[in-house]
């Protein structure tokens, strides 16, 4: 059986999360849509797709990066809280750690030595940054969402209609 002996590269270890959004508003002047999904927001290049329209976003693991603190004064703009739950030691030199958002699971590609540097393990409390530059056209694509449910009403035999 031939073996592969290229060199294992960021590019060949496909990890990306992919998740529904929802458009929440647009900024001509600034070239970016804020995107909502379940755990928060995203900015990302202007999309084109009208707002409160349903978006499916693909997020390369390699595009989110760690913070164990909560990230100021950096250029990255989506910053999410979360807790690691997996860290796998993947070919030298990748590892993959996968972040719990709250109901959103996103996977980031590091190095083993920031594994160590930072002591990432699972229950540890952290950031993952993604720029929004890495979140291009390719990767948002028009995708048909529920709509929001309306609330339901109640009635109250005890109290009179308006």
């Amino acid at each position: 059986m031939p073996t592969d002996t290229r060199p294992t590269t960021a590019s060949t270890i496909a990890l990306a999360t992919t998740l529904d959004a929802r458009v929440l508003r647009h900024d001509p002047e600034w070239g970016l849509s804020t995107l909502f999904f379940g755990d928060g927001e995203l900015r990302v290049p202007l999309v084109a797709a009208p707002v409160d329209s349903g978006v499916r976003v693909t997020i390369d693991a390699r595009d989110v990066a760690v913070a164990l603190s909560r990230p100021m004064d950096v250029s990255i703009t989506n910053r999410l809280p979360g807790s690691i739950v997996a860290v796998e030691r993947l070919a030298a030199p990748y590892a993959r750690v996968r972040f719990d958002l709250g109901t959103t699971l996103l996977d980031a590609l590091v190095t083993w030595e920031s594994v160590e540097r930072l002591a990432l393990e699972p229950g540890l409390h952290a950031w993952a940054m993604i720029k929004s530059v890495a979140i291009g056209n390719e990767a948002v694509r028009p995708s048909d969402l529920p709509s929001p449910r309306r609330w339901p009403v109640v009635r109250n035999p005890d109290r009179e209609p308006r």
